[in-house]
């Protein structure tokens, strides 16, 4: 089977799922819902009703990330972090697919699940939450990802594409 994959310096910490499928479920679940904080509902009500139809969209998303990013300073200077799973492998990934990733070291073993946090390198920062299965030793399937992750995932992936491409396209000048 011929995967596709582009070179793509993320992080990863991840953990066998054995018995933890539950555990590892709910923190899935609580990533991909993070983004639901106060502001963020507000502002999708406000669309809801109509109300943000004459506000320059752009400015409203920065305005709304500014206030998410003085709630994280303000998380930091109370010295509160998010309650997340431990996890017992860090990693890199060196490369990824629409699908699969590839991790720079042997770390997995074949035909095992697994569940694991992504560090995107996107903006707004943030983890998402991927369940995959070992098809190597150093290749993984991603089994289930959420929706709006998949989608940053894809972008992040296509914008990688486009670096390379215009890397190439330098050398050969």
């Amino acid at each position: 089977m011929s995967v596709r994959l582009v070179p793509a310096p993320i992080s990863i910490v991840f953990s066998e799922v054995g018995n933890e499928l539950e555990i590892y479920e709910r923190e899935y679940h609580q990533l991909s819902e993070s983004d639901d904080n106060a502001i963020n509902q507000w502002l999708k009500m406000a669309k809801a009703r109509g109300e943000t139809a004459d506000t320059d969209p752009v400015l409203l998303n920065l305005l709304v990330e500014l206030h998410n990013k003085i709630d994280a300073l303000e998380m930091f200077l109370k010295n509160e972090e998010p309650k997340r799973v431990s996890l017992s492998v860090e990693a890199e990934i060196e490369s990824i697919g629409f699908e699969h990733f590839n991790l720079k070291d042997e770390l997995l073993q074949e035909g095992k699940e697994y569940y694991g946090r992504v560090e995107m390198p996107v903006h707004p920062k943030r983890d998402i939450g991927v369940f995959f299965k070992a098809q190597t030793t150093t290749l993984a399937h991603i089994t289930k990802i959420h929706d709006r992750d998949e989608k940053e995932w894809g972008a992040y992936l296509t914008a990688r594409e486009r670096v390379l491409i215009r890397e190439a396209r330098e050398r050969k000048k």
